[in-house]
């Protein structure tokens, strides 16, 4: 897709956050394309490392994770912009260009969505379950995520390399936050919310 066009080269892909730091370390890219989902962690948390240590490179992430989820996390942590992998390559190039000219690219919806938190001057009350979702924290969106995918708390453990009463913390603040009574009912909305979300890869 990217190499489609004459003005764009990939210089490297890689699968990981380490990977991710050593290559823009070495190949020095004039813009990264950032994805949620990456081996042993997340985009996000990818994205926060990169930018604490290359300031000024851009970051686009390109997920098919609902925006509406992700892309204001994904602004937060530093990205330029946030765009869905199901759009156009005609959108995906211009939100490339766009990105790759210094300016933030998000689709006319979430602009529409950013923009009214910012001239209402605080958080839109919970209307959805999206809404009510993006109280957490990334990590604890992580977490919940994993346990809607069926994961134990000892896997999740093993797959975000921490401590099993660490997930279990997260855990509880989840439960806190949505005001789920118990663990059965966090783990049923967590596969309820899982298997709702449109399957666009």
């Amino acid at each position: 897709m990217i190499d489609r066009h004459p003005s764009l080269e990939v210089c490297g892909q890689v699968p990981d956050a380490a990977s991710a730091m050593k290559a823009v370390a070495d190949l020095k890219p004039d813009l990264v394309l950032m994805d949620i989902s990456l081996e042993g962690t997340n985009g996000i948390d990818v994205t926060k490392s990169l930018k604490a240590k290359y300031q000024d490179i851009p970051i686009l992430v390109v997920s098919m994770h609902d925006e509406a989820l992700y892309a204001e996390r994904a602004l937060r942590a530093g990205a330029q912009g946030y765009i869905m992998k199901n759009q156009p390559i005609q959108i995906v190039r211009a939100a490339i260009f766009k990105v790759l000219a210094g300016d933030i690219y998000l689709s006319e919806k979430m602009s529409t969505s950013v923009l009214a938190k910012l001239l209402r001057g605080k958080k839109e009350e919970p209307t959805s379950s999206i809404t009510s979702i993006s109280q957490l924290s990334d990590r604890e969106l992580e977490v919940f995520q994993m346990l809607g995918e069926g994961k134990s708390s000892r896997q999740i453990a093993e797959d975000l390399d921490l401590t099993i009463p660490t997930i279990h913390s997260f855990r509880n603040r989840i439960k806190e936050k949505l005001q789920f009574k118990n663990s059965t009912e966090l783990v049923l909305h967590a596969m309820q919310w899982v298997g709702e979300r449109p399957n666009t890869s």
